[in-house]
């Protein structure tokens, strides 16, 4: 099945994002920070997708993305960037990050 993890600080996020991708036929991995979701891809690198907010206690959003793309199984993953921030500057570090995708909360 194909796996997709959420990593939010938001669990009522996590829950919504939860519920629509199930619906779609998908396996869903949750993580309530950088440092889990860190965790989380490094035993799922299966992970067809990532869905990360930027603002997260522990390890920010593109800290977690950077250290992730540190792997062989990591830097093939592609992520999307779910969050209120929306400065050019950190999409910018995000890019550089090779995030895919800049998503503006409220979805």
């Amino acid at each position: 099945m194909n796996k997709i993890m959420i990593v939010d600080d938001s669990e009522t996020l996590r829950h919504q994002l939860r519920e629509s991708l199930e619906g779609a036929g998908y396996q869903v991995i949750e993580a309530g920070d950088g440092a889990e979701g860190l965790r989380q891809a490094q035993a799922h690198p299966d992970l067809l997708l990532v869905i990360t907010d930027y603002n997260m206690p522990l390890m920010d959003g593109l800290t977690m993305v950077s250290r992730l793309r540190e792997s062989e199984a990591g830097a093939k993953i592609p992520v999307f960037m779910l969050t209120t921030e929306a400065t050019a500057d950190i999409k910018a570090a995000g890019k550089a990050v090779g995030i895919i995708a800049w998503i503006i909360k409220p979805l």
